[in-house]
């Protein structure tokens, strides 16, 4: 590489440095609600998604890696209420079995028509303002499951973002595959439903003119960073249901494993420059997956619970050795 070369090379990369400086600083302080800076690198903000997305400079975020509440009845105030009451409500607290206490579960079944309407209008209104927030070629990785993950990728892709495939993560848990409630003698070889093994995430990009090269160059997105120089990254990860210890620190009915996390939050700025949003940050654990891996990174939530247990969780998780494989 000639000197020409390389001087072009370190002046865009360095101008992708000053432009996040320069967004990290002003987006970090966006918005009335209360907030708690957790590390230089990492911001919690105590708002609700939807507005304070709306109210970031357009261009000013490169990556969103979110766990949203799946079917949205489960977070509202009367059934979040009876989950942390333990009295259950749409969330299934079931028993012990075989000697291991099972997690509550909502029961996404149960959902109406006009819930699922809802459920739409929602994540639409959701993608709409992240494609306005994102820089051309940004990355939304937004987890789903199974039964619903269909209505909310169509919600993100009719908003004008580019459906770019899924992550699936192999995952063996105690649910699904129950025999008919009430009749589990009668009808001991029946299931009512597959017993669920996955979980997609989905992916998306927003659309960018030119070359992926031109992108990178312009704005530091567009695609995902390997894994190595040998390994991309891939759409298929096995990863273990969230360990004891994990839960101990953040006690969030829906945690996911730093593991997985780290490698989804890694994944989303290809050249490691850029600022990673979570809307629906709950105890914080993509904040410390992205301060694991040196990202900057803001999350909001509306729940002042976890907003809370979010600063007791944050330092302990982001400094947790996992295993790459």
């Amino acid at each position: 590489m000639g000197q020409a070369a390389r001087d072009h090379d370190i002046d865009w990369k360095q101008l992708l440095l000053e432009r996040q400086n320069d967004s990290w600083n002003r987006i970090r302080e966006i918005g009335v609600g209360q907030r708690h800076h957790l590390s230089d690198g990492a911001t919690y903000v105590l708002a609700d998604a939807i507005r304070w997305v709306n109210e970031l400079p357009p261009e000013s975020i490169h990556a969103v890696v979110t766990d949203p509440p799946y079917g949205l009845i489960e977070y509202e105030d009367k059934h979040h209420d009876k989950l942390k009451s333990g009295s259950g409500g749409v969330w299934r607290i079931p028993p012990s079995f075989d000697g291991a206490k099972r997690s509550p579960l909502p029961r996404f079944t149960v959902l109406s028509q006009d819930e699922i309407a809802e459920l739409y209008s929602f994540f639409n209104a959701l993608a709409y303002g992240l494609k306005q927030a994102l820089v051309p070629g940004g990355h939304i990785f937004v987890a789903s499951n199974p039964l619903l993950s269909s209505w909310t990728f169509h919600a993100f892709t009719q908003a004008g973002l580019e459906k770019r495939g899924e992550v699936i993560r192999l995952v063996q848990t105690l649910r699904g595959g129950d025999r008919p409630k009430g009749a589990e003698q009668e009808f001991f070889d029946v299931s009512v439903m597959a017993r669920s093994c996955w979980e997609p995430w989905g992916i998306f990009r927003k659309p960018f003119n030119g070359t992926v090269a031109e992108n990178l160059r312009r704005y530091g997105t567009g695609g995902l960073r390997r894994i190595s120089d040998t390994e991309p990254f891939k759409d298929v990860i096995q990863c273990s249901p969230t360990r004891k210890t994990e839960k101990e620190i953040a006690p969030h009915p829906s945690l996911k494993p730093q593991r997985f996390l780290r490698q989804l939050v890694r994944a989303s700025l290809p050249l490691g420059i850029g600022i990673v949003y979570d809307p629906f940050a709950g105890s914080g654990s993509t904040l410390a997956a992205a301060e694991a891996v040196g990202y900057r990174a803001i999350g909001t939530d509306r729940d002042g619970e976890y907003f809370e247990l979010a600063k007791q969780a944050f330092e302990p998780l982001s400094k947790m050795v996992v295993k790459e494989k």
